[in-house]
């Protein structure tokens, strides 16, 4: 059986939980290998990137692999020819694919029709690499999620996706505010409850970040939102992370940001560039969470 990770639903609860404490190993030892010697990953890139790319490069290179990187402007992407015919070409010639695209259901095309694993650098759906850094970044800090509370204040989008699928295997309470008409999927959520998830959705954030060790924000238009900031901001009127919602939060509360970030619309600066801020660890740990995540594909 081949490892594919196009979400975090595609581990079991104790691998999930496994390559949190690997990419913690990993990090504290400046961890290299020769596990990808001769190997060649490409990148598939249809959405623009800074960390998820430099990430997935560094950490490739790290494991003794190459990359290969691709838009839809050099390569047939962006063109007619279907995706089932450039999953099995590629797999023709390269070890792995790094995907960053638009919808899910791509992903699990070249999954069908390809013969080599497939990693999930973002979709609309799903952003997994990034929420099991995240988890590594609360890990160097509170080892036990038990009684943690994690706040999600914003959109309901991949990343509050990816936040539902990770409280399935992680014990932390987590509460998600979002505005009217911005909630996540039903399906996902509906079934990470069943599964024993402790999830809460409301549409105040103050309500939200009470007596929250962590808060998570992102921006409130995502790349091919755009056309709806105007429409976005009145919505997300009082979403803001800023003082007066940190002041509710627990005293020890930091803030988690996944980049970029808008400055004084989600997020005010003092809060960013602030004392309980992490998004700059957050940031490295996509490199090392990374290098987990190849590793488990590449070995399991």
């Amino acid at each position: 059986m081949m490892n594919h990770f196009l979400s975090i639903r595609d581990l079991k609860q104790s691998e999930a939980v496994a390559l949190v404490r690997r990419a913690h190993e990993m990090k504290t030892s400046g961890f290299r290998s020769d596990l990808l010697a001769g190997k060649t990953l490409a990148l598939i890139f249809e959405k623009a990137s800074t960390r998820t790319r430099t990430s997935f490069e560094v950490a490739i290179r790290h494991l003794g692999g190459q990359t290969m990187f691709m838009t839809p402007r050099d390569s047939q992407l962006g063109r007619s020819e279907p995706l089932k015919d450039t999953a099995r070409v590629l797999s023709r010639f390269v070890d792995g694919l790094v995907i960053r695209t638009f919808g899910q259901e791509k992903l699990e095309e070249f999954v069908q029709y390809g013969s080599i694993p497939v990693i999930n650098a973002l979709t609309d759906e799903y952003h997994p690499c990034q929420i099991m850094s995240d988890l590594l970044t609360m890990y160097e800090r509170t080892p036990d999620f038990a009684d943690l509370v994690v706040a999600w204040v914003g959109d309901g989008n991949n990343m509050a996706h990816s936040w539902i699928n990770a409280a399935v295997y992680f014990p932390f309470q987590l509460n998600i505010a979002v505005p009217k008409g911005y909630e996540p999927d039903q399906a996902i959520f509906e079934r990470a409850s069943e599964m024993g998830a402790k999830i809460w959705i409301t549409h105040d954030p103050r309500e939200a970040v009470e007596g929250a060790h962590y808060i998570n924000t992102d921006v409130w238009a995502s790349m091919g939102q755009e056309e709806e900031q105007k429409k976005r901001e009145k919505a997300f009127a009082g979403f803001q992370v800023n003082g007066d919602m940190l002041a509710l939060a627990d005293a020890s509360c930091k803030v988690l940001h996944c980049l970029p970030a808008h400055r004084g619309e989600e997020i005010i600066e003092e809060v960013l560039e602030g004392p309980q801020s992490l998004v700059w660890d957050q940031a490295e740990n996509r490199l090392h969470m990374q290098k987990a995540i190849l590793e488990w594909v590449y070995t399991s």
